[in-house]
């Protein structure tokens, strides 16, 4: 899952959970959801089973999603609960836990009905699930995550699922889903139905062909501003470059599904598909390359862990979080891949590809540079974990990028972290997990005995990476603070999102004489509130000031809001994190770097 501060994300295996359908049959669970009636915000849902026994006897609700790294806790949102025999009599059930149901009778169970809220307007107190990974229903769309709707009872998990939606007839229907003969949507199993969002509404669509493989985009935009047509060209040059880094695409359909409408929440990677909640604005050349940089780190996911997964992601526990440390490779290596590939596909030049570097080391300096990646992986679930979460996208892009470089070293410019990917997708696949606790030493022995070393001093330990030395080996300088010998416009803090705040740090001392404070919530700006989904907007409309200019800042501290009079000041630029070409790179420096920016 990526989420916009944002960011990102694990991806259930479903070819291996389709098999094990398939081997071992199943009763199969038909649902019908109703969304004719919208009025009330909630999913009126309709189970019909047969066979049930007393391994069955829990219905159980979704307490976390692959990929999302937080509780959600889904069964908060079920409003009524009832079960049926065959004569349509009311059995009893009785609510054991959060997230399930306890049929008294399973083995006489032939219905099952529930309503239950969308995720997106409905209240809660702590762990509300991201927006891209919620459910929402309005009067002219409805957005459907499958752990948000529906459930399973126990023993069922690799059932086979057919779902009927009843919908209004002039909207289309977005999603990776296949039909039956019935013109309903069918999943091998739960997991499946998981990893296949739905988006229904008054879409647009446009369709190409990359590699062999069908790309579909659906769009929902609120005032219709943004069209699939425009997203499509957009990205095509990208879905192209991966084809290139891929060498082929491992699916033979995708589906990019994408909602505008007022705040930008992130998106959520699937296994042939993606899901947008960004906000809406006239669609321009900016827009159109954001929405490409998002979709570049999302569609990556294809690879990992679709093909690249360990044991935990294969069977995937939803009852009970189970997070594995290799969250690096999954995001990280991602994150890195998906500038990588526009690097190497020329879309991106070496200039913004070095500035995006800076970027990621200037967040991950604002937040705990002493919490490894292992350890933000085994603690994405925790709320201590959640705090570090954003910077997977940051310091573990970076070390996937140190990584390439050092494995193109060793090889002497014949093997990068590319090849050794797509090794590990040929050698494992959707259908093969790789042992959680011995993935590092199987990495080491697919490479180099030194990357060892490497794993135990930036993955499983949080020693400074070595930009410097690193990037040194492809001619290219690193400086931690460079003076240009220009003036500039500063605020005078800096801003970290923490748990969808924002936090202010590194004052200086204009800004701790106007009275703000470390770790003040930033709240409004010129008595306009302020949050995730516009501090993007008013830090551009902030860049546009003087030092003569004045305004005002809301902050929280302590539980108290105060309005503060601030100013911008003129200080020394310093570029930060710089990276610069060395135009005394020697022929060797030059050879590796010109090998770095080529797919082999």
């Amino acid at each position: 899952m990526k989420r916009f501060g944002w960011a990102g994300l694990l991806a259930a295996l479903l070819l291996g959970q389709e098999t094990m359908a398939a081997t071992k049959p199943a009763t199969p669970l038909v649902y019908e959801i109703d969304l004719t009636n919208r009025a009330d915000d909630q999913f009126k849902v309709t189970l019909r089973v047969n066979g049930l026994t007393a391994d069955n006897a829990v219905y159980q609700f979704a307490a976390t999603a692959p990929g999302t790294y937080q509780i959600m806790d889904i069964g908060r949102y079920v409003r009524a609960f009832k079960a049926f025999d065959s004569k349509g009599r009311e059995l009893k059930t009785e609510q054991v836990s959060t997230n399930q149901w306890k049929f008294a009778e399973p083995q006489n169970v032939r219905t099952v009905q529930y309503s239950i809220a969308e995720t997106w307007d409905t209240p809660v107190t702590e762990h509300k699930p991201y927006n891209m990974c919620g459910t929402s229903i309005e009067n002219d769309h409805v957005l459907i995550n499958g752990q948000g709707v529906f459930g399973f009872p126990t023993g069922m998990q690799a059932a086979p699922l057919e779902v009927k939606l009843n919908y209004p007839a002039d909207w289309s229907v977005g999603t990776a889903l296949d039909k039956n003969a019935r013109g309903n949507f069918v999943a091998a199993s739960y997991d499946r139905i998981v990893d296949s969002p739905i988006l229904l509404g008054r879409l647009t669509k446009a369709t190409t062909t990359v590699a062999g493989a069908q790309i579909d985009v659906y769009t929902y935009s609120k005032t219709d501003k943004i069209r699939s047509e425009q997203l499509l060209g957009s990205m095509q040059a990208m879905l192209n470059a991966a084809g290139q880094f891929l060498k082929q695409l491992p699916v033979k359909r995708y589906t990019f599904l994408y909602h505008f409408e007022d705040e930008s929440w992130g998106a959520w990677e699937h296994s042939y598909s993606s899901e947008y909640v960004l906000k809406e604005d006239e669609f321009s050349k900016k827009v159109g390359e954001e929405v490409t940089s998002i979709a570049a780190h999302e569609f990556f996911h294809v690879v990992t862990p679709l093909n690249i997964h360990s044991e935990l992601i294969e069977q995937f526990n939803f009852v009970t979080p189970t997070p594995s440390e290799h969250l690096w490779l999954y995001e990280g290596v991602t994150e890195w891949a998906s500038n990588a590939m526009q690097l190497r596909g020329q879309i991106m030049d070496l200039p913004t590809y070095l500035d995006q570097q800076s970027k990621k080391i200037s967040i991950d300096k604002q937040l705990d540079t002493t919490y490894t990646l292992s350890q933000l992986g085994l603690t994405c679930f925790t709320d201590e974990g959640q705090k570090q979460y954003f910077n997977i996208y940051n310091r573990g892009a970076l070390v996937a990028g140190l990584l390439d470089i050092r494995l193109l070293e060793l090889s002497k410019g014949t093997r990068g972290l590319r090849e050794v990917v797509n090794e590990l997708a040929t050698t494992y696949g959707p259908n093969k997990a790789f042992p959680e606790k011995e993935f590092f030493a199987i990495f080491t022995q697919k490479t180099y005995p030194e990357i060892a070393d490497f794993f135990n001093r930036y993955v499983k330990a949080a020693e400074p990476l070595p930009f410097t030395e690193y990037y040194g080996k492809l001619g290219i300088n690193y400086s931690p603070a460079l003076a240009t010998g220009r003036k500039t416009v500063s605020r005078g803090y800096g801003v970290r999102p923490v748990e969808g705040k924002l936090i202010l740090s590194k004052l200086s001392e204009a800004a701790l004489r106007a009275g703000l404070q470390e770790n003040d919530e930033w709240i409004g700006y010129n008595r306009q509130p302020l949050s995730m989904g516009n501090a993007g907007a008013v830090v551009e409309q902030m860049s546009q000031l003087t030092p003569a200019d004045s305004y005002e800042m809301t902050i929280r501290r302590n539980g108290q809001e105060l309005t503060i009079k601030n100013a911008m000041v003129e200080i020394d630029e310093v570029k930060r994190f710089a990276f610069q070409v060395n135009p005394q790179a020697t022929p060797e420096q030059l050879k590796l770097r010109e090998i770095w920016q080529k797919n082999l």
